[in-house]
């Protein structure tokens, strides 16, 4: 095992976490899901509530373990992308409520940015995908 590998494998889980820990809540509370995607206006929102908490979960454990992570990794960056638009537009907020909402339009970013890495350069040595190489 190399440290470039073992990095990279690090650095799947972390990103990852966070989608795998919001999915799994979004399961526990689709109903409340389901209302925040009505709130802002947004069609079907039971049926977007699971497809969201199921996306997360999928790919989420697909880039842990490697598995078609490049793709995995494009679909997330691609939904937090359009998720940081729609929920943490900050530009749009009071100005009580931007300082956090930017703050958090930002994460995103930074987390969108890592997400692409993995997608151009792949997931590393310890992986599923570099397994069947």
């Amino acid at each position: 095992m190399n440290a470039q590998g073992f990095l990279a494998l690090i650095a799947r889980i972390l990103l990852a976490l966070m989608f795998l820990l919001a999915g799994i809540s979004k399961f526990g509370g689709l109903e409340g899901t389901a209302g925040y995607i009505t709130s802002k206006g947004l069609p079907m929102a039971p049926l977007l509530a699971i497809a969201t908490a199921a996306l997360e979960v999928v790919a989420a454990v697909m880039l842990i373990v490697g598995w078609q992570a490049r793709w995995a990794a494009l679909a997330l960056a691609a939904f937090t992308l359009l998720a940081s638009v729609l929920f943490h537009n900050y530009w749009a907020m009071p100005a009580a409520q931007q300082m956090v909402q930017q703050l958090m339009f930002m994460k995103n970013t930074a987390v969108v940015g890592g997400l692409l890495m993995v997608f151009v350069f792949g997931p590393g040595s310890l992986s599923l995908d570099r397994r069947r190489a």
